[in-house]
């Protein structure tokens, strides 16, 4: 197997973790692809260092968001947003180096917090949509005073 950082599916945990996520430390999860898998249906994996050695070498709860490339890289775009939902929903709300089984991360949680995503997603574009538009009116009315100043 191979691994490599994945910035472009970091980018999108993060922003599903800010929305969706509040309990997700954002610094302490990393998203990397996989090469080379021999396993046959599996998509992504959620990883993280167990309490034990968590206490013997001293440090908090890490997670390891792996997909693997020869799947995750072939689906649309709103399975992969679901891909990473499903896998930032194992991570519990105690962000103690734990995980959420399946009966909580299922089809149907899954679908609600897609919804969820795309309706605050949707929401943030129009509320920065609205403050930058409010900024250039701004700007330009202090261009004209400026000119009429003069």
């Amino acid at each position: 197997m191979k691994y490599e950082f994945a910035p472009d599916i970091q980018k999108i945990a993060e922003e599903i973790s800010t929305l969706l996520f509040s309990h997700v430390k954002v610094e302490r999860v990393k998203c990397f692809r996989s090469f080379g898998t021999s396993s046959r249906r599996t998509v992504a994996r959620c990883h993280t260092i167990g309490k034990l050695i968590q206490k013997a070498i001293g440090t908090e709860a890490f997670y390891v968001l792996e997909f693997l490339s020869e799947r995750f890289d072939r689906l649309p775009e709103e399975e992969k947003i679901k891909v990473i939902i499903h896998e930032l929903m194992h991570i519990p709300v105690s962000f103690g180096g734990g995980f959420r089984h399946h009966d909580r991360v299922c089809d149907r949680n899954i679908e609600k917090n897609y919804c969820a995503y795309k309706l605050k997603k949707k929401n943030k574009y129009e509320q920065e949509r609205r403050e930058n538009y409010k900024n250039d009116k701004v700007e330009e009315s202090k261009k004209e005073n400026k000119e009429n100043f003069f």
